[in-house]
């Protein structure tokens, strides 16, 4: 008889990771890790392009793989883990939420950035239709007021989403304000609260046992960091830590040691860790995708890939708005060039 879960896992490797590995996923590495994690018992696993359905352009990022065979190809080998989808209104459509549900998906994620909820009403009401699970994702949740969070949030609950999320898209917040917008939401809107952390400033645990001990219920890791920027918080990890608390997944602890070492670790291109790059994301509070994008114009330019994400930083850049990373490079360039010469 399976335990009941105090906490349900979302695995987001197989799309926050698409960001780390270029969006380089092939179906082989899909039914690889798919195949682990559902032995695991993981309850959701996250398949699509890092920037979502439909997110496969020059601007976001080509992938090697159509992001439907990935979605067909994970479901195709989970039978006890549901697939979820990620879809960010404007870039991915109701057209792909349904080919994404044909295929087995079972869950829809809306993500929109923290003050922009309005834009998914239909997105959560078609996936309602579709019989989906459906996840209010409010992304860049340092970038506004907790009482505007919780006006935010109360929208995607009258949509009908089954849960909202507090994401920390740039790794920037700190414990304590996981804390203030965890409780607020719990105490303001009557669906599950859900939390997703990024590590780039090595708080991506510290920020998700708070946002735990707060009352979140729906969690999201990666495993073996596999995400944006200098990764999520490690799943494997993070059933260690929660079985030490008394704190019940229903995820096998060993299995997911086995599948980071074993299978996710040779897919990374260079080992997860905290770099300049990373630690710059969450230190100026930067959506955690901007890293490749921002190395990429630095090499170009010649220019030093942090004054490109304090920058982007300082104008308040957000997610969809990667075209500005070559503007602003090109804009540092100038001026460096206007004062050497």
């Amino acid at each position: 008889m399976t335990k009941q879960r105090d906490i349900l896992l979302t695995e987001v490797a197989l799309r926050d990771g698409s960001h780390a590995i270029s969006h380089q996923f092939t179906v082989d590495q899909v039914l690889d890790v798919t195949k682990a994690l559902n032995d695991a018992n993981v309850p959701y696993i996250e398949v699509s392009h890092g920037d979502g359905l439909a997110g496969s352009s020059l601007q976001y990022g080509l992938s090697r793989t159509n992001e439907m065979e990935l979605i067909e190809a994970a479901a195709s080998v989970a039978d006890k883990s549901k697939i979820a989808v990620l879809l960010l209104p404007g870039i991915g459509t109701l057209h792909e939420l349904k080919e994404a549900a044909g295929l087995g998906a079972k869950m829809a994620r809306i993500a929109t950035h923290v003050t922009e909820a309005d834009v998914s009403p239909q997105h959560i009401a078609y996936a309602k239709e579709l019989g989906m699970e459906t996840v209010g994702f409010l992304m860049m949740a340092h970038m506004a007021p907790v009482e505007k969070l919780v006006e935010q949030a109360k929208l995607m609950e009258s949509y009908g989403a089954d849960t909202v999320y507090v994401v920390d898209s740039a790794g920037y917040l700190l414990p304590d304000q996981v804390r203030e917008r965890i409780r607020a939401l719990k105490q303001s809107i009557g669906v599950n609260v859900g939390f997703h952390a990024h590590n780039n400033l090595s708080l991506a645990m510290a920020n998700t046992l708070a946002a735990i001990e707060e009352g979140a219920t729906r969690i999201d890791g990666s495993v073996r960091c596999l995400g944006a920027g200098a990764g999520n918080t490690q799943t494997e990890v993070l059933v260690a830590v929660l079985e030490r608390m008394g704190i019940e997944t229903g995820v096998d602890l060993y299995k997911m040691m086995d599948l980071a070492e074993d299978i996710v670790a040779p897919i990374l291109q260079s080992p997860q860790e905290i770099t300049k790059d990373s630690l710059t994301l969450g230190y100026a509070g930067v959506y955690s995708s901007f890293a490749l994008h921002a190395k990429r114009a630095a090499k170009k330019f010649d220019i030093d890939s942090r004054d490109i994400l304090i920058e982007l930083g300082k104008r308040k850049v957000v997610g969809g708005q990667e075209d500005m990373i070559v503007d602003v490079a090109a804009e540092i360039a100038a001026k460096k060039e206007k004062v050497l010469s």
